[in-house]
């Protein structure tokens, strides 16, 4: 559970058109079914052209079989952006340092956009409920330390039970920034099942990351820390800057949300829970991110 050092966590659930995107009973200019698959696409024309972009010009494949996509759609939704802190007594990166990377994002949301910011050692600890106010978020990161282990999973696993689920599903686009070098010591959730999780529940994450601690030292019971922040990013489709970028990976995230994100929704041919179904988007002169693939079904925290 995570532990809060201000009042109690007020969530709003915001109505959008995203509710409707996951309505049923719609026609083909409406929006999907309620079995169907409902996907976070950030997408990008080569040519640096800022044409919207259509169904007509994309192809969705699953586990290798083409998929017929019912929508593709522009998204233009306000984002929460959950930032998510090492704060443990090892990690190689000051206070400071930590402090001013999430000062960055305060002053590069669009409006509409809000933050939360956790810190996590030994447990995650909220610095800062939802909000877009940029004093009250520099305020707030006075609240920074440096003590005990990294616990990453179980602060992730928290983060998603208690700060992004009660979002859903009338919010979509939520992304965890994680500022960490990818380290876990002590953890009692395994790694494959938190990002099984931020799969399942298609939560982009972006990592601006530290240089490793342990100088890639061999794990055997969970991989390097940097290969930790790789699956985290490509697995659920996000991206990866050097915390010395702070301020480009701050813009370049909440312009990316804003300006290129799109729900595509499909009927699988082949909707088994039992294995992992890996997707691939293909477009001319178009790159696409998503997540790697839709994970098993597991079991819920």
């Amino acid at each position: 559970m995570i532990a809060i050092k201000a009042q109690k966590i007020l969530i709003l659930i915001i109505s959008t058109a995203i509710i409707c995107f996951a309505q049923s009973g719609r026609s083909s200019k409406g929006l999907s079914a309620s079995n169907d698959v409902i996907l976070n696409v950030f997408a990008y024309r080569t040519d640096g052209s800022d044409k919207p972009i259509s169904l007509s010009e994309i192809s969705l494949y699953e586990s290798g079989f083409e998929q017929r996509i019912k929508n593709f759609v522009f998204d233009p939704s306000p984002s929460r952006i959950v930032i998510l802190v090492d704060n443990s007594q090892t990690l190689r990166a000051s206070v400071e340092k930590l402090q001013a990377a999430v000062k960055e994002f305060a002053y590069e949301i669009y409006e509409g956009d809000q933050i939360f910011i956790i810190a996590y050692d030994e447990k995650p600890e909220i610095i800062q409920e939802w909000t877009d106010d940029a004093k009250k978020i520099e305020a707030s990161l006075s609240l920074f330390r440096k003590k005990d282990n990294p616990y990453l999973f179980d602060a992730l696993a928290a983060t998603l039970k208690e700060v992004i689920l009660p979002l859903m599903p009338g919010t979509r686009k939520i992304a965890v920034v994680l500022i960490s070098d990818g380290l876990d010591r002590g953890s009692k959730t395994p790694f494959e099942k938190i990002l099984a999780e931020l799969q399942t529940y298609d939560i982009t994450v972006y990592a601006l990351q530290i240089p490793d601690r342990t100088g890639g030292a061999y794990r055997r019971s969970q991989p390097k820390p940097s290969q930790i922040i790789t699956d985290l990013t490509e697995g659920t489709g996000g991206l990866v800057f050097d915390l010395d970028e702070a301020q480009k990976a701050a813009k370049t995230i909440c312009d990316e949300l804003r300006k290129n994100r799109y729900l595509l929704s499909y009927s699988p041919t082949n909707p088994s829970s039992l294995e992992a179904r890996r997707i691939l988007l293909f477009g001319q002169n178009i790159t696409f991110r998503t997540k790697k693939l839709h994970p098993p079904t597991l079991k819920p925290f």
